[in-house]
């Protein structure tokens, strides 16, 4: 599966600014442009927790210690951790046409005419491909309804993203339990916009903004996996979502992400970066990669409290440190709709 998700040579422009939907105070001392975000551990931690608290939603479980039932739910994750057991068979695998649709996708001399083919197989992506051609050439006065003619329009570099969007998409089932039904919706909405941020923001920091959409895009992929578990021991009850519970969950929820990444064969320095979150210390050496996505993490994470009214959007303290390019790409992380996610639209021929 490596070569799915090897970059490919061209690389997307950088997307433009668009006018702010979300104002924001200005920046003190602010990191320069194209460098990683210094955000202090105080920072990192404030919003982590009220992250998990809206998560959660629920505001009675305040207890430093873990539940008995927190502490069943952390032990079956370990249990899972130390055995061998595959982590990817414990969520559902690529559809079969999506690896070749990735395939096709890698050549430079890729066909138009033969992807429209292969796309119109799929009533999921077909419904995807003309609604984000669409919606990237809204106001032009035309509406795309061909299959071939979005595909051109889209382009190489956005139609990667689009297809690797829709085939990570189906992790999510919404007939399990209460936890999958309820988290998992937030869970990836903040993925999705993690991921967005991490595209925009990697070109200024010479990586590779394929890769960087990925590293954001399943990073939590363990996470939603450990809702599985959640629900097969829930009682029906909120005791779930303490402070110590929703540390030692997230560590160890990126641990499995980083076993499913190894076997579905991600980019090395995809599962790194992923890698490097669940162990991140001070004064341990992080990668480019891991430093971008512990800050597209965290504006992910502020944008969508704000957005829920949790945080004071003209709270200082939560944008100290950020660049101007940091803080435009904060302005953009709006709610994603299905098919946001993809790369910016090739120009029109």
């Amino acid at each position: 599966m490596k070569r799915f998700f090897s970059a490919s040579e061209p690389t997307p422009d950088a997307p433009g600014q668009v006018p702010a939907s979300q104002p924001a105070p200005a920046v003190a001392s602010a990191a320069p442009a194209g460098s990683p975000a210094q955000l202090s551990f105080e920072q990192r931690d404030g919003v982590n927790g009220s992250y998990f608290n809206w998560l959660f939603d629920n505001a009675d479980v305040t207890g430093l210690d873990t539940t008995p039932h927190e502490n069943q739910v952390l032990d079956a994750l370990t249990a899972i951790l130390a055995s061998q057991q595959s982590g990817a068979a414990l969520v559902r695998r690529l559809p079969g046409l999506l690896p070749q649709l990735l395939q096709s996708l890698r050549s430079d001399n890729f066909s138009g005419a033969q992807l429209s083919r292969t796309i119109s197989n799929d009533v999921v992506l077909v419904a995807a491909v003309i609604r984000m051609a669409n919606t990237s050439f809204k106001g032009s006065g035309t509406t795309i309804t061909s299959v071939e003619h979005a595909v051109m329009l889209i382009g190489q570099e956005g139609l990667r993203h689009l297809i690797t969007s829709v085939a990570f998409r189906p992790i999510i089932d919404l007939n399990s339990g209460q936890y999958t039904r309820l988290l998992a919706p937030r869970i990836w909405d903040q993925s999705e916009r993690c991921a967005v941020a991490n595209r925009m923001l990697a070109e200024d920091m010479g990586i590779d903004p394929f890769e960087a959409f990925l590293a954001g895009l399943v990073q939590n992929v363990g996470l939603i996996v450990t809702l599985r578990i959640m629900d097969q021991m829930s009682r029906g009850e909120k005791e779930l979502g303490s402070e110590m519970f929703c540390a030692r969950l997230v560590r160890d929820a990126r641990i499995l992400t980083c076993s499913i990444g190894r076997e579905w064969n991600f980019p090395e320095r995809v599962v790194t970066a992923i890698g490097e979150q669940a162990g991140m210390r001070k004064g341990v050496p992080v990668s480019p990669l891991g430093r971008l996505l512990t800050q597209s993490d965290y504006l992910s994470k502020v944008r969508i409290l704000v957005d829920n009214e949790r945080l004071g959007k003209d709270d200082p303290v939560l944008f100290k440190g950020l660049s101007p390019r940091a803080m435009a790409c904060y302005r953009e992380l709006d709610a994603i709709d299905d098919d946001v996610a993809a790369a910016p639209a090739a120009p029109a021929p």
